[in-house]
C-alpha cells in the first residue's frame, strides 16, 4: 500500500504531502499517526529549515474520513468517554505540533480544505490558495459544536472575531477570492501553480539565518498569546541577544559588508 504521508527532503525544505487522492486526502488513524510523528520529530530536526504542506490530487483534506470513522464506531460500538477523548486528542496533536515545530509551515491550498483539513492549514504559518480552493468549519454541518482540532484558537486571530463567528457558527465555505480579502491566505493563484508561488516564500526564508528564523516562528506565536508589550518585548530582546551571539550573525554582517549572500550553516 502506498504510504499515507510523502516526505521529500531537498537542501533544507520538506515538501510533504498527504497522499490518499481517492478519499480526498481525509484523515483516517494511518494519516493521523503519520502526521503525529512527522511533526513529533521536527522538534530537534536541524536539517529541516522550512515545511511546505500539500494534499496530493484536486484537493488539499477533505477532513475526517468519515466513512472509516463510522465503520469503525460500529466495530466498536460502546465506546467510553475517555477512547472518544483519546480518539479526538490524536487528532488535535498535529495542530498543536505544528504551532511548536520550529520551522514554518507553508500550506498550499487547493479544492477542498474541510474540517479537519481546514484546522491543517489553519495551524499553518502562511497559506497560499489556488482558485478553486473552497475552505469551512464542517463540523456543525454533522451534529458536532462548530468549534474542534483548534479552529476557534486560529481563526479569530486571523480574519477577526465576526468572519470567525461566521464561519464557525453556519459552516458555510470561504472561497479563495473572499480568503484573499480577509486575510485568511497570503496569495491565490492559478490551479497547478502553488508550488511555483511558494517558490519565493521559501527562498526568502532559507536565506534567513536558521536560528533567527526558527526564533522569528517562536516569537510571533508567544507575541499572539502575550499578557502585554512588556512580555512580547523581553521575548524579542532575548532573541536579538542570542542571534547576536551566533556564528549566523557573525556570516549576515560579513554578507551585508561585502555585499553578497550570506551562507548560513545548519546546525
Amino acid at each position: 500500500m502506498a504510504s499515507p504521508l510523502l516526505i521529500e527532503h531537498d537542501d533544507g525544505v520538506d515538501r510533504v504531502t498527504l497522499n490518499r487522492p481517492e478519499s480526498l486526502n481525509a484523515l483516517d488513524p494511518e494519516l493521523i499517526d503519520a502526521l503525529n510523528d512527522y511533526f513529533q520529530s521536527l522538534q530537534r530536526n536541524r536539517k529541516t529549515r522550512v515545511v511546505v504542506l500539500k494534499g496530493a490530487g484536486a484537493n488539499f483534506c477533505a477532513g475526517l474520513d468519515l466513512k472509516h470513522a463510522v465503520a469503525a464506531r460500529g466495530q466498536n460500538a460502546p465506546r467510553t468517554v475517555t477512547e472518544s477523548l483519546d480518539s479526538q486528542r490524536r487528532i488535535a496533536d498535529i495542530v498543536m505540533l505544528m504551532r511548536r515545530c520550529p520551522q514554518p509551515i507553508i500550506a498550499l491550498v487547493q479544492g477542498a480544505a474541510a474540517g479537519g483539513g481546514f484546522a491543517l492549514a489553519l495551524a499553518a504559518d502562511i497559506r497560499i490558495a489556488s482558485k478553486t480552493a473552497r475552505m469551512n468549519c464542517a463540523f456543525i454541518k454533522l451534529g458536532l459544536g462548530g468549534c474542534d482540532i483548534g479552529t476557534s484558537y486560529f481563526l479569530p486571530r486571523l480574519v477577526g472575531v465576526s468572519v470567525a463567528s461566521e464561519l464557525i457558527l453556519t459552516g458555510r465555505f470561504i472561497h479563495a477570492d473572499r480568503a484573499l480579502a480577509v486575510g485568511l491566505v497570503s496569495e491565490v493563484v492559478e490551479d497547478g501553480e502553488l508550488d511555483q508561488a511558494a517558490g519565493p516564500y521559501i527562498d526568502a526564508m532559507i536565506s534567513a539565518s536558521p536560528v533567527g528564523l526558527r526564533l522569528s516562528k517562536e516569537c510571533i506565536n508567544m507575541a499572539i498569546d502575550a499578557g502585554s508589550i512588556e512580555s512580547v518585548i523581553a521575548m524579542e530582546d532575548r532573541n536579538q541577544v542570542l542571534c547576536s551571539r551566533s556564528e549566523d550573525f557573525e556570516e549576515g554582517i560579513r554578507a551585508f559588508i561585502e555585499k553578497r549572500k550570506p551562507v548560513y550553516v545548519a546546525r
